[in-house]
């Protein structure tokens, strides 16, 4: 009698498992089409929200003053020409504005950076009384205009201000002890007090992430504060501290505010040689060859700080 099903023949059972896995199959590739597609639409969504914020936004907004100033300043009586170059760097006062203008920067953004630091290892290691509210105190103090702390000087330590006329009273003076604030003088104060507080945040961000244990075991081995100080904290907080640097240099560069109002006649920065040649002299070619030339000093140094920037993050990943 010869068998009803031949041994290759499949079961009905057989024949559900085969089918159950094809659908299977057939629901992953369905899903990942759907994924894939999903992934695309929102490719296609950022693209045009990228395409509307350039068109919209940047565009008008900086693109194209950008592009217009550039034009400006290479425009002449025959088309492109770089008469406003040779007129910028030609003038011999021009020498003496950007030796004023880096000098206040190096002097202002090296004390700010200096005091920063300090600030913000007092407020780290060895906190106080009311630390925590120093802490926020000088966040707020951000957001407040810089003249607007030029002005504060002059109330306080102004020739007629509330300390200067409080001193006079206390000694018997003839005149106001204090008279330094429109000056160079009263400058580098101004942007090293308003801008202090710009390298405390990094420096603090940057001190919170150190591990603890490294110095804790430099202390143990016999370290004393100094060597803990700049053998330890110092180069594992360097990228941040650096950074919160370079950023205090950046806008200590393109401050206006503080020299409008402190400073004199006789100090000329590039920033008011550029605000008086196109509003004085009218002579905006000229003042759009300074301003391109600041603009580049300025990209230079955002080109340094999101280099150390991305230093600082790569190694905070690193450590982590």
């Amino acid at each position: 009698m010869s068998s009803l099903s031949s041994p290759d023949a499949p079961t009905p059972l057989g024949l559900h498992a085969e089918a159950e896995a094809e659908a299977a199959a057939a629901r992953r590739l369905a899903s990942a089409a759907a994924h894939t597609a999903a992934v695309k639409r929102r490719e296609r969504v950022a693209q045009w929200h990228l395409l509307f914020i350039v068109v919209v936004v940047l565009g008008p907004l900086v693109i194209y003053p950008l592009v217009r100033l550039v034009m400006l300043s290479l425009s002449g009586a025959h088309g492109v020409d770089v008469h406003a170059y040779t007129a910028f760097f030609g003038n011999p006062d021009t020498r003496g504005v950007i030796g004023t203008t880096l000098w206040i920067l190096f002097a202002s953004a090296s004390l700010a950076s200096l005091l920063g630091v300090a600030l913000a290892s007092l407020l780290f290691f060895k906190p106080f009384p009311g630390a925590r509210m120093v802490t926020r105190f000088l966040e707020l103090f951000v957001a407040f205009p810089s003249f607007l702390v030029a002005f504060t000087l002059i109330f306080l330590y102004g020739s007629q201000g509330s300390v200067s006329i409080g001193l006079q009273r206390l000694f018997n003076l003839q005149a106001p002890p204090l008279n330094f604030l429109f000056g160079i003088g009263g400058v580098i104060l101004a942007e090293v007090v308003f801008y202090t507080p710009f390298v405390v945040r990094p420096t603090l961000a940057s001190f919170a992430l150190l591990d603890r244990r490294l110095i804790e075991a430099a202390r143990s081995l016999g370290a004393n504060g100094l060597m803990v100080a700049f053998r330890v904290i110092l180069p594992l907080a360097w990228p941040g501290i650096a950074a919160g640097t370079i950023l205090c240099f950046l806008l200590t560069l393109n401050e206006f505010g503080i020299l409008l109002v402190l400073g004199s006649a006789h100090l000329i920065t590039l920033p008011v040689a550029i605000y008086s040649a196109a509003t004085v002299d009218l002579d905006l070619p000229t003042a759009a060859a300074g301003a391109v030339v600041m603009l580049l000093m300025s990209l230079s140094l955002y080109a340094l700080y999101r280099r150390v920037n991305r230093r600082s993050a790569k190694g905070v990943g690193h450590g982590r």
